[in-house]
């Protein structure tokens, strides 16, 4: 099946030159003279590569056909990460580059959607928002009001982020795990 370029959205994927890519970035650009193009960036699936490719809005890709299915994420094994299917019991191994800056935010039994192409996985989405602890965090600054400004702090699985000058060490907080910034002081 044919998509036009300029519809492509990251995570999915398409075949080129017998090659199966998935989208990381998709940019449009509009000049001031001429038609649109579509700047993509895709990663190789098979070879992990990054390569950078330009289309004209009116071009067309052959879209790739992808299994999804939830996984349940059981450990990391420090090669590779482990998940099994809820229904059938399989078990799949996934390499670290196809969850790329999200592996930081994996948690034990968390349910991750994971597409494959002809048995391999290509791609794997995580819930949108996690509840972590932040073990590290600047003291409040005297004076500063709290809508002003965002104080460094450090969560539970090692990565940096923005947080209000409100919170402190051991306060549980909810980050979203596509980029890891605070979303809200958590309700539990």
């Amino acid at each position: 099946m044919k998509v036009n370029a300029i519809n492509l959205r990251p995570g999915n994927a398409f075949l080129q030159d017998g090659k199966l890519l998935v989208v990381i970035k998709n940019e449009i650009n509009q000049p001031g003279k001429g038609a649109s193009v579509a700047q993509v960036e895709a990663r190789d699936a098979r070879t992990g590569t990054k390569v950078s490719l330009r289309y004209r809005t009116q071009e067309a890709v052959e879209s790739a056909d992808l299994y999804e299915t939830d996984y349940t994420f059981l450990y990391d094994d420090g090669e590779k990460l482990h998940f099994m299917n809820g229904e059938t019991y399989d078990q799949i191994e996934v390499e670290y580059d196809v969850l790329g800056d999200q592996v930081p935010f994996l948690q034990e039994n968390m349910t991750v959607q994971i597409k494959t192409y002809e048995g391999s996985p290509i791609s794997a989405t995580l819930p949108q928002k996690i509840t972590l602890e932040i073990i590290e965090a600047d003291p409040v600054v005297k004076g500063q009001t709290q809508s002003s400004s965002y104080k460094p702090a450090k969560l539970s699985n090692g990565v940096s982020t923005l947080v209000p000058p409100h919170i402190e060490t051991g306060t549980r907080v909810v980050v979203n795990t596509a980029d890891g910034s605070y979303v809200e002081r958590a309700k539990d």
